[in-house]
């Protein structure tokens, strides 16, 4: 049996305990990103890798991370509202990237490769990391009986 951690004790006392850990899990992973990130980007390039870093793991993390507050603040309305909800945030989360990437096309007071390269780090890092929060919390599968 695996040792138990906060994480897993909390599961049990809360049916949304795997999401959270996700949740924070994401977000130590972006942070993470932004760090190795500038670490990189910042020497190589100065300013404008700054300035694309920043703004890819801002445009990246917003886009993963306001899909899984969105589900966990719409968990107790009733199911169609909640994915109404979803959807409508998920199609103003697209407008916003699409309208943010057509402002910064011409622009050039960020380095274009720190920008791409941390939309692409910031998905694949903070969606593992949220796989892998929800993946090691145990949830219950049933309600407990109340007794008769």
């Amino acid at each position: 049996m695996a040792e138990d951690t906060p994480d897993i004790v909390r599961a049990f006392t809360d049916p949304l305990g795997a999401l959270k850990v996700g949740l924070r899990y994401g977000v130590i992973g972006l942070v993470l990103l932004i760090v190795i990130g500038l670490a990189v980007w910042w020497p190589l390039r100065g300013t404008p890798g700054l300035w694309g870093v920043l703004i890819g793991a801002s445009v990246g993390g917003a886009f993963i991370l306001i899909t899984l507050v969105v589900v966990l603040v719409t968990s107790n309305l009733p199911p169609f509202t909640s994915m109404y909800v979803i959807l409508g945030s998920w199609f103003l989360k697209m407008l916003a990237a699409i309208v943010v990437m057509a402002i910064l096309k011409n622009m050039t007071f960020y380095d274009k490769g720190a920008l791409v390269s941390m939309l692409i780090g910031t998905i694949v890092v903070v969606l593992g990391a949220e796989f892998y929060g929800v993946l090691r919390t145990r949830v219950p599968y049933v309600d407990e009986v109340s007794p008769e």
